[in-house]
C-alpha cells in the first residue's frame, strides 16, 4: 500500500493497534528514513501511550508503558553481527507481556520468532512510501483479514484506497507470507 505522508503512516500503524496482544512482535524494514520510527509513534498511540517515542538507534532500546499494553522499542541498526545482538541480551527483549517492535529486524532474520509481522517501508518520492506488510506464522495469516479491513476503513475514510494497495505479500493464504 502506498502512504502518501508521516501521518497516513502512522494512521496505518493505529489501525493494526487493535489486534495486537502481549507477545506480538512487528519487525521493520527499509530504506534509511522511510519512516519506521513514524511508523512505531503509530503503534504507541494506538496502543494508548501518551509518552513521545523517539528513535532508540543511540540508546538501541526503550520502553513504553501505560498503554494497553506495553511497548518494546528496539533499532538494532548500529549493531554489526548477530552476536551483538544475543550479548545485548536479546531474550530477554523478548517479554511475552509486550508488544515489540524492531527496527532493522531483518538483519538478524535467524533470530526471529515464527510468528510475526513484517513491515517494509520504501521510499518512492517526496513524503510517499510504500509499505507492504508480510505475515509469518498461522496466527499472523489468521489475523490478516482482520488488518486488510481495519487498514481499508481507515484509509478510506480519509482518501480513496487503491483496491491492490495491499498487493500478495497482503494476502492471506499467499505462499509468500508463510514461514515454513
Amino acid at each position: 500500500m502506498e502512504t502518501r505522508s508521516s501521518e497516513e503512516t502512522k494512521r496505518l500503524a493505529v489501525s493494526l493497534a487493535p489486534i495486537l496482544v502481549p507477545g506480538d512482535m512487528i519487525v521493520l524494514s527499509g530504506d534509511l528514513g522511510a519512516g519506521k520510527t513514524t511508523f512505531v509513534q503509530g503503534l504507541a498511540v494506538g496502543l494508548g501511550i501518551a509518552e513521545r517515542v523517539t528513535s532508540p538507534t543511540f540508546v538501541l532500546m526503550k520502553e513504553y508503558l501505560g498503554g494497553r499494553y506495553p511497548l518494546m522499542h528496539l533499532d538494532i541498526y548500529r549493531l554489526n553481527t548477530i552476536q551483538d545482538v544475543i550479548d545485548l541480551g536479546y531474550d530477554e527483549f523478548l517479554d511475552p507481556s509486550y508488544v515489540v517492535a524492531m527496527e532493522w529486524g531483518d538483519m538478524v532474520e535467524p533470530l526471529l520468532p515464527k510468528e510475526h509481522l513484517n513491515v517494509e517501508l520504501k521510499l518512492i518520492g517526496g513524503s510517499s512510501r510504500t509499505v507492504s506488510l508480510t505475515p509469518r506464522g498461522v496466527n499472523w495469516m489468521n489475523r490478516m483479514p482482520t488488518v486488510r479491513l481495519l487498514a481499508s476503513e481507515l484509509f478510506s475514510a480519509g482518501r480513496s484506497a487503491d483496491p491492490g494497495a495491499f498487493g500478495e505479500d497482503f494476502l492471506p493464504g499467499e505462499e509468500s507470507g508463510r514461514n515454513n
